[in-house]
């Protein structure tokens, strides 16, 4: 990390705590340079980098300012659409996600709607790359034999000593690899519930879960959440008082699509709660390790006490998208999971289970950890920037504390459906509110990842995307 890097960082850090508010005029160059003993340029350089991510600007003949900032989400604010009548067929989901996907597939899209990262400042790809090749001409028999499940003891054993970084004590033989998240999740559902059993999911949630229960006969129940600590935990105790929860899904460090981290104390209670009302939680930690804080909140995992909580995640998003590993710690549901898993998919690669567990054991994982936090962070910033330059008034944005997702909320009246349909005649994809939710109560709000590289193209996109939003509302008056 460069000396003007973590200059930009200190600065950053005490604009987004307000000890620098908005308006505020920024020590001078000098100051900085004499503070951390450094050259005048180095603290330009910090300085320039903080203008890419729009949190200062310079006034000529002045100095530099911190900007004024997006307004943030404090609530959510549901479309004046009742929900109960506006939700949305499965088929009518499922239409729209595949235009999404079909056209991301074409590849002449700009793509602001799906969260997967691409390229090599994301993915640790050549370190990979050799151990793969050094795995492939070893005599080890990876193309002659079968996989079996759980899957790589070596893998298996890193990602329970990883466990010790989110507050969770696991053992290697209770974890069982995966094809990704969702095939971990599908499998904790399947596991922990029956056909007709409630489950209950945040309100906006990640859009595959809609789908995937419907297709696995389960009845959903979605419940407010905060956009900054979580799902309302009183909602689902009244609930629960009322009729019987199987399960609860939740992501609760950066969070699909709002970007909270919920709070310890929080997570207790649910673990409690789940141990209690005697229901499975389903935990997707997933962003758990691309937490912004100085420190990681446990995860819910770490407060259980008798088997309820189940944790899924994997490491698409971090280190190897294509190799679609995945793991599942099922708790008390370990063995029903386990046989679940054979019985559907088998196993997953050796090759590349074995190729994954030897980069983490080499220890670089926490090194590419700690950069990914520091781009998605500027990346946020500078995303949230541009969206404070094109986007109309009154048009609200989440701060994520973890991950790379934004939640946008238009003002009262958007419809963002008819903005993907006119957005996407310009080949730019956006995630309307719409398939987060099951139903139009956030109509008026999208999803927006912030894991690209962030050229003049997707700046020239997101100011596009601005302009019909205020296109459309305009045209309302």
């Amino acid at each position: 990390m460069h000396l003007y890097e973590t200059i930009a960082d200190d600065i950053a850090r005490s604009i987004l705590r307000g000890q620098l508010t908005p308006g505020t005029r920024i020590p001078s160059v000098r100051h900085y340079a004499g503070q951390y003993e450094v050259s005048v340029n180095s603290v330009k350089t910090a300085y320039r980098l903080l203008e890419d991510r729009g949190l200062i600007s310079a006034r000529p003949q002045s100095g530099y300012y911190v900007r004024d900032s997006l307004p943030e989400l404090c609530h959510l604010q549901e479309s004046s659409v009742n929900s109960r009548e506006s939700a949305v067929p499965l088929s009518g989901l499922n239409r729209l996600l595949s235009v999404i996907l079909e056209n991301q597939l074409r590849g002449d899209c700009t793509d602001l709607a799906l969260a997967c990262p691409s390229g090599d400042r994301f993915y640790p790809a050549g370190r990979l790359k050799k151990i793969t090749a050094q795995l492939l001409r070893s005599a080890s028999g990876f193309s002659t034999t079968y996989a079996m499940p759980p899957g790589s003891p070596r893998l298996r054993s890193q990602i329970a000593r990883r466990g010790l970084h989110t507050g969770m004590i696991l053992s290697p033989d209770d974890v069982i690899i995966t094809h990704g998240t969702m095939e971990a999740i599908s499998l904790a559902v399947r596991a922990s519930t029956l056909p007709g059993d409630t489950v209950a999911v945040e309100s906006p949630t990640f859009y595959n879960l809609y789908p995937m229960l419907e297709d696995l006969g389960r009845r959903i129940v979605n419940l407010p959440t905060h956009p900054q600590s979580g799902m309302c935990l009183d909602t689902l105790e009244s609930l629960a008082e009322q009729r019987k929860i199987s399960a609860v899904i939740t992501i609760p460090s950066g969070h699909n699509p709002l970007g909270f981290v919920m709070p310890s104390e929080n997570r207790q209670r649910l673990a409690r709660m789940a141990e209690t009302r005697q229901f499975a939680v389903i935990e997707d930690v997933i962003y758990a390790e691309l937490q912004f804080g100085d420190t990681c909140i446990p995860n819910i995992r770490a407060f259980d006490r008798d088997g309820w909580v189940m944790v899924c995640a994997s490491y698409t998003k971090t280190v190897a998208p294509d190799f679609r590993i995945g793991w599942l710690e099922a708790g008390r549901f370990r063995d029903v999971a386990r046989q679940m898993k054979f019985t559907s998919t088998v196993a997953e690669s050796g090759l590349l289970s074995e190729s994954l567990g030897i980069f983490l054991e080499n220890g670089g994982y926490d090194l590419h950890l700690r950069h990914l936090r520091r781009l998605y962070e500027r990346q946020i910033d500078a995303v949230r920037a541009c969206i404070a330059d094109y986007f109309p008034a009154g048009t609200r944005v989440s701060r994520p504390q973890a991950g790379f997702i934004l939640w946008i909320e238009l003002p009262e009246g958007a419809d963002t459906l008819a903005l993907f349909h006119a957005a996407l005649d310009e080949k730019i994809l956006c995630m309307p509110g719409l398939l987060c939710s099951g139903s139009r109560a956030f109509n008026h709000c999208f999803r927006m990842a912030a894991c690209f590289e962030l050229t003049d193209r997707h700046r020239m996109a997101i100011s596009r995307l601005g302009a019909l939003a205020a296109h459309q509302l305009n045209e309302m008056k």
